[in-house]
């Protein structure tokens, strides 16, 4: 019997296109997002020769300000920091927003960035230089706080060549406007000159309290704008993204009447802050969000997107950028011998002490971090994962792996986190929020055996804890609920933990993500 089935040719035709056009989408994709996977908000993009570099806001973990090297702005290396050995001596927390700018007659790159004064406990816009992206930069302090605070700096030359530093001014902590300022910068990049301009502020319904994430590109005889505007960064966000131009930089500038230009789609939310780039004639955006499978357990990941042009000269985004990241590409293997990967973060109130060789890592313990002890982390880059530290248990520290999140989910909250810990004879599963230690499980297990930590998530906050004991898997404690501790605007971090004495260490021989 003939059981073959015959397709009227119209559907055949109709099913042809149909798979001709999404080989054509798939290969005109061409990359997957997120480009800059996990915690990475407010990025910058700049080009250099044959190369782009990126960088991104560090928050309150060091090393500060990490520096991406691509040369399609698709695959991205981690080449350097801005302040690998930590905070300036000027400057206590809020490492925000670092903006990457590139003198090519003098041969040096600038990085502003945002941080809030020791002395004056204001929100400063600051600059350091090097003579490439992966040299030493030196620090050249504050060039800005105004009492309401100054973040979110770019640099940017008007019509006649001269340069100028525009930023926020971020009046929408006291309830009031945010301006984006603009004024002259002297070529050394250590002081402003002249007066300062007002750009435009917020005003219109669409924008809620504040405009913010300024930055500047030019094509068609224009100055073009894109800036950021409502709120950016908790579980609430409604960030958006909008578009402004003007024939000269200091003004008048123009507000597109069909703004925002990026909001929300089906993969990502609150979508902002970002830098355009020009690459083969076009010009992308590389931006933040929150996926919104991830949401902000993750953080804000550095997403691309290629700008579109409407009749009339306004730059416009298609809002489709998807989520098309393998989970594979983001796992993760260190086993200490050669040195401390880069990729491992601490906090930035912090001088943690290490060894690293052939037995693995040797973490110096201490009591510091609201008492959770010495952190060694890296963000999250997934809801679903598996964490696994080797410990080898022969120091009189506690060895432990933790997720690390805030005290509360508020601005500035003190961090906290829940993770398990061996020491001695005692697997412990506990929960530390302002300075106070729960128990919660735990198991005695034999003395002096190398032990497998292991730490699983699902969905972003289900947490499950167990340990591998010579071939044996012992579960501590019920699955956990960590919502409570995740942190304002930054994501969950996720890694090792050494408490005690500092004159004790956590020894730890791998570490694997998957």
């Amino acid at each position: 019997m003939n059981t073959s089935i015959r397709v009227p040719r119209v559907a055949m035709l109709l099913l042809l296109v149909a798979l001709i056009t999404h080989m054509g989408l798939a290969q005109n994709r061409g990359f997957d997002n997120p480009v800059l996977a996990g915690d990475r908000p407010d990025p910058t993009v700049i080009k250099i020769g044959k190369h782009y570099y990126a960088s991104a806001t560090s928050n309150e973990w060091a090393p500060l300000f990490p520096i991406f090297k691509s040369t399609d702005l698709i695959s991205w290396e981690l080449v350097n920091y801005v302040f690998p050995d930590g905070a300036p001596d000027w400057a206590k927390n809020n490492f925000w927003a670092p903006e990457l700018a590139y003198d090519e007659d003098q041969g040096k790159i600038y990085a502003y960035y945002t941080a809030r004064d020791k002395v004056s406990n204001r929100l400063s816009v600051a600059v350091a230089s090097a003579n490439s992206p992966e040299s030493k930069f030196t620090d050249h302090g504050p060039l800005v706080a105004q009492e309401f605070g100054s973040i979110d700096a770019f640099e940017a030359r008007d019509e006649n060549g001269k340069i100028y530093v525009l930023w926020k001014e971020d009046g929408n902590s006291k309830g009031q406007k945010t301006p984006i300022w603009a004024q002259e910068i002297n070529k050394e990049r250590t002081r402003l000159i002249g007066k300062k301009h007002e750009l435009f502020q917020n005003d219109q319904p669409w924008e809620g309290g504040l405009v913010e994430g300024v930055a500047i590109f030019r094509k068609n005889g224009y100055f073009y704008a894109t800036y950021s505007a409502r709120g950016c960064c908790e579980i609430t966000c409604d960030y958006v993204t909008g578009v402004a131009r003007s024939k000269t930089l200091l003004g008048p500038w123009e507000k597109y009447d069909m703004n925002p230009v990026l909001k929300d789609n089906d993969n990502w939310k609150c979508a902002g802050h970002g830098t355009v780039v020009e690459k083969d004639g076009d010009f992308w955006m590389l931006y933040h969000a929150y996926n919104t499978e991830g949401s902000v357990y993750v953080g804000r990941q550095g997403v691309l997107e290629k700008i579109d042009w409407t009749d009339d000269n306004w730059p416009i985004l298609a809002n489709k950028a998807g989520y098309e990241r393998s989970k594979a590409s983001l796992e993760f293997k260190d086993n200490f011998k050669k040195r401390l990967d880069p990729v491992w973060q601490w906090r930035v109130t912090q001088d943690i002490q290490y060894e690293t060789g052939k037995k693995g890592l040797k973490l110096q313990a201490s009591e510091e971090n609201e008492t959770l002890g010495t952190l060694l982390v890296q963000g999250t880059k997934s809801l679903d994962y598996q964490y696994e530290a080797t410990v080898k248990p022969d120091g009189e520290a506690a060895a432990g792996l933790a997720v690390i999140g805030g005290a509360n989910n508020g601005f500035g909250a003190p961090p906290a986190g829940m993770g398990i810990s061996i020491k001695g004879n005692q697997l412990i599963l506990w929960e530390t929020i302002n300075q106070k230690t729960r128990e919660i499980a735990s198991e005695t297990i034999p003395t002096g055996k190398e032990v497998k930590l292991i730490l699983s998530m699902k969905d972003g906050y289900k947490m499950t804890t167990s340990a591998l004991i010579d071939g044996k898997t012992i579960q501590i404690g019920e699955t956990q609920d960590v919502r409570h501790l995740v942190p304002w605007g930054m994501g969950f971090r996720l890694g090792l933990v050494a408490k005690g004495a500092t004159d004790s260490y956590a020894h730890f021989k791998e570490v694997r993500i998957y």
